[in-house]
């Protein structure tokens, strides 16, 4: 993340994956994303959502423009900032822009605990679904950017089609049953 008036960091000439000469086997190299920087309007009633609905922890604040929130002690998973964007109006929903922020949770009952949380404190939902290799919920943070909270189900047991690839689908979430892992 870059702050306002701080110096340009120059682009980096190495290419984002590995040359075909440096890949083993077919495409077996893994990326990690370590953060995101949405735009926010209001950066308390952003942490109210991230840190207190969520259950990230505040790393350090940026004035009033930024916080930095984290996972697990990590410097920083998120960095919500007004820096262009302070009492700006919600994210269009018919526009270009990132579609949702996919959060993963590393047990099905940290989910649950985060449903929880969220259906006591009535934030709506815009949606709650089984693919299979996943359970996700889906909302909107208070700016009405698209988050996805979601575990992954233990690699053996994604469904596969005959021939071993994935079948992957959207199905309801059974939410009685995710309530039951508390």
């Amino acid at each position: 993340i870059t702050a306002p008036g701080a110096p340009a960091v120059p682009a980096s000439p190495a290419p984002l994956a590995p040359s075909a000469d440096e890949r083993v086997g077919d495409c077996t190299w893994l990326i990690t994303m370590s953060g995101i920087s949405p735009a926010m309007g209001n950066l308390d009633r952003a942490l109210e959502f991230y840190r207190d609905l969520l259950g990230f922890e505040v790393t350090m604040m940026y004035g009033d423009q930024a916080a930095f929130i984290s996972a697990g002690g990590y410097h920083h998973h998120i960095g919500l900032n007004t820096w262009h964007s302070k009492d700006a109006p919600p994210a269009m929903r018919d526009g270009v822009g990132l579609y949702h922020t996919a959060i993963l949770y590393p047990t099905r009952k940290d989910l649950a605990i985060v449903y929880d949380r969220l259906r006591r404190a009535y934030y709506p939902f815009t949606g709650a679904s089984d693919h299979g290799v996943s359970e996700a919920l889906y909302l909107d943070d208070p700016d009405g950017n698209g988050v996805e909270l979601y575990w992954d189900r233990p690699k053996e047991r994604w469904p596969k089609k005959e021939d071993g690839s994935l079948e992957m689908f959207t199905r309801p979430l059974n939410l009685t049953s995710l309530l039951g892992e508390l």
